[in-house]
Order: C-alpha cells, then sequence, then structure tokens
C-alpha cells in the first residue's frame, strides 16, 4: 500500500463495503474450467501492453462506465475486476453496480499477485 494517501485507501475501504472481492486463485481456477463470466482489465493502457490476463477485455477505469454497456450487456452476469494491486478494480466496481451491473467482483492483490504467483500472461 505503498505511495496510497489515507484518502485514497478510505475510499477504496468504502467501495469494499458494496463490492465482493475473490482473489487470484479463485479466477485462475474460474478460468480453467472455462466458467462463464467476464474478466476485465481496469489499468491503463501502458499497464496493459506490459502484459495482462489471457481472456481479459480491457477498459481503462477512466472509460469502463462510458464503455461497459458495449461490451457487457447482460447485467446479471457475473464480471471481475481486476487492476494493478485490487484498489482501482473496486472503485470501478462499485460504479458498475451503480449503473445496475449486480454480479461484479473486485479481484485482491489485482495483477501484482498474478505475477507473483507465475500465472499466465498475455502481452498484445
Amino acid at each position: 500500500m505503498k505511495n496510497h494517501n489515507l484518502s485514497f485507501l478510505e475510499l477504496v475501504q468504502s467501495s469494499l463495503k458494496d463490492i465482493e472481492e475473490c482473489d487470484i486463485h479463485q479466477v485462475k481456477a474460474m478460468l480453467d474450467k472455462e466458467e462463464d463470466f467476464s474478466l476485465v482489465d481496469v489499468r491503463e493502457d501502458r499497464e496493459w501492453i506490459q502484459g495482462h490476463i489471457a481472456g481479459a477485455s480491457h477498459l481503462g477505469k477512466g472509460v469502463i462506465e462510458r464503455d461497459i454497456g458495449n461490451v457487457i450487456v447482460n447485467k446479471d452476469g457475473l464480471i471481475v475486476l481486476y487492476c494493478q494491486g485490487g484498489f482501482r478494480s473496486a472503485l470501478a466496481g462499485e460504479n458498475l453496480k451503480k449503473m445496475g451491473y449486480k454480479n461484479v467482483l473486485s479481484m485482491s492483490g489485482g495483477f501484482s499477485d498474478w505475477l507473483n504467483n507465475n500465472f499466465p500472461i498475455d502481452k498484445p
């Protein structure tokens, strides 16, 4: 949590009251079983091009609210959001819930934990 100011962390904690989390192992198991869900990377473009989880869609936090309806029309389906550490995904998830998406999870630990566990990634 280094370099994150207290106000930001408080905002994330507030979002996590409304957004449930899952961990990287749960997401990996869901991918391995080819379960039906949408995996969305909310990181910035520069982060996405350095590598991302295979099968993920990219909707950066700056545009996800604007563009989500063009990518995911089923507001009842499971959506798992991830970012680098699990903070931005929680914030984005809160807004998606406000927009009527009913089953939104934030991946705790984010892409950093994914990499630290040597799980596979794609690079464009």
